[in-house]
Parts: C-alpha cells; structure tokens; sequence
C-alpha cells in the first residue's frame, strides 16, 4: 500500500492554524483512497530513542520560553557543519500514557515521526547554507507532501509542495516573513520539486508568472469546506439565542467581516467605508490580532463609533463597530449566519475561504475584484475595488437597504459554493495523488 508523509507543523497541536487543518484534511482523504498516512513534526524537546512513554512525553510537552546551552548547542549544530547529515526523525509512538489534545491528527496520521526543532532546523539551514534539509526514513514514503512551501525535502521520495499564494512577492508590505528567503525558496521549489501543487488558478497563473513552472508542473486543485452536520441543523431560533445571549446582536442586524486583522485584510478602508455608508446596523469585526493591528484596533475604539440606547429603564451604550476576538467554531458559524453580509474587501487571496464559507452559509458577501476573490465568488457576490473606500461603502448601503437582492444573493451564494464541494474536491485529490502513488 502506497505511504504519503505529511508535514504535521502545528497539526498535532490543539487548535493550531489554517495550513494544519489543511494538512489534516488531506491526510483525511488520503486515508479514504487506502493511503498509508504519516505525519513529521517538530518536537519541542530532544527525543528518548530508548523509552516510548517518555519519548511521548517529551513530544507533547510544551516548550519553556528559551532553550537550554545544550539545546542552543545541538541546533546550532545542526544548522551548521552537521546540517549536510541527512536528518533522521524517530517515530513517536501511542502509548496511551498521554490524554491526545488533537485526535482529529490521530484520524488524519496513521503514523508520527518527530525531530528535534525540525523546522526551525530547516529554515536556518537554508539561511546558512542556502539548501533545503534532507530527511531520511528507514522505510522511505513514497510521497512527501509539504503542505506550505518550506525547505524540507525527503530522499527517495516524489517531493509535492503547496504553495497556496506568493504574497509575501506580490505585497511585500503586508506580512512579516523574510522576502528574500520566501523568493528563493519558491523559485528553487518551482525549478526542483517533482510537483507544485496550489489553490486556485488565479494562484496557479501568478506562480507560472513569476517561475516560470512549466504549466504540467503545477496543479491547481482548489479547496473545499464543509461544515458538521450538528452545527448545519441548528434552528434559526438556537442561532438568534446565541447571537443575543453571546454577542448581544439580532439576525440581519449587523454586518460582518472575520480574519485576522493585518495590512492584507484590508480592515482600516473597511471601517471608512462603513462609517460613510450610514448604516445604522453595526459593523462586527471578528478575528485574532496579527500583526500591525494598533491602527485598525484604535479605530475600532473610536468615540464616532459608541452611540447609546434604552435597554429596559436604563440607557446602554453601543458600538456601532464590535471588535470579537477569537471564537468558537459553532459561535463564529452563528455570527455568519445571522449577519446581515459579510464585507471581506481583502487586497490579495490565493483563495478566500470567508467567502465560500458565508455562501455554504446562506449569506449575502461583498468581497474584492482582485486576486483569487472573484474566482471563488463568480456572480454570487458584490465585487468591489478593495482600494476604493467609496465603493465599499456604496456596496454597504445597497445590501443595507435591499432587502430583496440579498434574498437573491443567498440563493446565487449557495450554488457557486456548491461548484466547491467536498466530493469535487476529493477527486482532484485523489487525482493527484494517484499520479504519484506507486
């Protein structure tokens, strides 16, 4: 049976991040084709060759704030003179000992290897030495599959590589990655990986552009999203009590943008656009803080935006902009489903999940006329110059005022995010894989 390695960076994780459920995803459906699946992490602590319940340990063990001399020691050496030994990672077994904190990974990977600060590794390597760090297996896996573009490679395998967008080339503004090592890596992927592998075709053609990949070389497989059918049956009225009892909002009361709030998202001319749309329906921002948000956030706090009200036999103040910090799965599914719209005008996505999610979700969107954004929400969405405040704010007043055309657009939304479904994109997994599979 063909075996297919994962990269597992945050997978094994509570929580984690987008490109670790990503990777659990496919992992899932790898799994589904009779795939054997594995996953190599990165472990915190060097690892016991000789003791499986303290080798488990160890790897779930959270690291302290600095590293040890001898650890310091041991990945500088790594990145060094000992970065031209291949990096040999151990299998971490389950031995029950430690209560799993993500047994969604243990669906996805059959199999954990880990090495000590193995990414951390990579990257200083590939400062260093300008090369990608070579892993070695016992058993070699047919596949390696990097699920973001990373200097890892692994001998004897067919090397895959997602490289989901290039922003950090085209908005070298809006993020805080080393640009210079994120183009040499691309570029080198691009020239050497056995195949590139991305999310949409807008993505697929800006990588073409600036590699100059051959197009057989790189497959654009799209995404998917899907939401658990427990979350999907909940009543019109268990939502409305959750938007009350939770963020104290009403269904179609409110318009709605989640992500995290950096340059990209384009949050600081979303709040201009909605201060000059006149709506009297608040603006709730829900999302995590990234980097450069102290603007955005300030705004938010703005006194033009806390007007008040009488709740019972008092007056209440009210924002008419909301900061939400992170929530809940089922509570942010909540929040798209009650808003009035989702305003997403980000600058640059090499998808745009939002806005398949709000459409699966029945809500109306106004999103961007660049990047992938237009792709992903054909006619179903108002498009908008993402730099024009006065066009998101007219885009804002006429899904305020119409409601009519929004009835329209939940309609128009839930069949362009059924071109995105789950059994689609499961064959053109499983298309991939299959072409590489042994």
């Amino acid at each position: 049976m063909p075996t297919i390695l994962f990269d597992g960076k945050d997978a094994y994780r509570k929580g984690g991040t987008g490109i670790a459920t990503y990777a659990r995803t496919l992992g899932t459906l790898a799994r589904k084709m009779g795939l054997t699946t594995q996953q190599v992490v990165s472990s915190e602590y060097p690892l016991d060759k000789k003791d499986p319940i303290l080798n488990e340990i160890r790897f779930h063990d959270v690291a302290s704030k600095r590293m040890s001399l001898s650890q310091t020691l041991r990945v500088g050496w790594n990145c060094s003179l000992g970065g031209f030994a291949d990096i040999r990672p151990e299998r971490v077994f389950s031995t029950g000992a430690v209560i799993d904190p993500t047994p969604e990974s243990r669906k996805a990977f059959e199999t954990t290897y880990a090495s000590f600060k193995l990414f951390l590794t990579a990257e200083a390597l590939y400062h260093v030495h300008g090369r990608r760090a070579v892993m070695r297996f016992e058993a070699t896996p047919d596949i390696f599959h990097a699920t973001f573009p990373m200097p890892l490679r692994v001998r004897g395998a067919v090397n895959l590589y997602t490289i989901h967008d290039i922003i950090p080339i085209r908005l070298p503004y809006t993020s805080l990655s080393n640009k210079k090592v994120f183009y040499n890596l691309t570029k080198e992927i691009c020239a050497k990986a056995d195949h590139v592998v991305t999310v949409s075709e807008f993505s697929r053609r800006d990588i073409i552009k600036l590699t100059g990949i051959s197009e057989d070389r790189i497959t654009n497989t799209y995404q998917s999203v899907s939401m658990p059918a427990h979350i999907l049956a909940r009543s019109p009225d268990a939502v409305a009590a959750d938007l009350d009892h939770i963020f104290g909002l009403e269904p179609d009361g409110y318009f709605l943008f989640f992500g995290a709030i950096e340059p990209k998202k384009n949050v600081s001319r979303l709040i201009d656009a909605f201060l000059a749309s006149g709506s009297k329906r608040p603006l709730v921002v829900a999302g995590g803080l990234g980097w450069q948000f102290e603007g955005d956030v300030k705004r938010m706090q703005d006194e033009r935006f806390l007007s008040y009200r009488m709740s019972g036999a008092s007056i209440a103040p009210q924002r008419s902009v909301r900061h939400v910090d992170h929530v809940p799965f089922d509570q942010l599914v909540s929040l798209i489903r009650g808003a009035r719209a989702l305003v997403f005008p980000s600058l640059y996505e090499g998808f745009g999940l939002p806005v398949l999610e709000a459409m699966l979700l029945g809500t109306p969107v106004i999103t961007s006329n660049v990047s992938s954004l237009p792709e992903i929400a054909g006619k179903a969405a108002l498009l908008v110059d993402p730099t024009d405040v006065n066009a998101i704010a007219r885009a804002i007043r006429t899904l305020d005022k119409d409601s009519d055309l929004c009835l329209d657009m939940i309609e128009r939304g839930r069949q362009q995010a059924a071109k995105f479904s789950v059994e689609r994109y499961e064959r053109n997994i499983a298309d991939l894989y299959r072409k590489f599979a042994s």
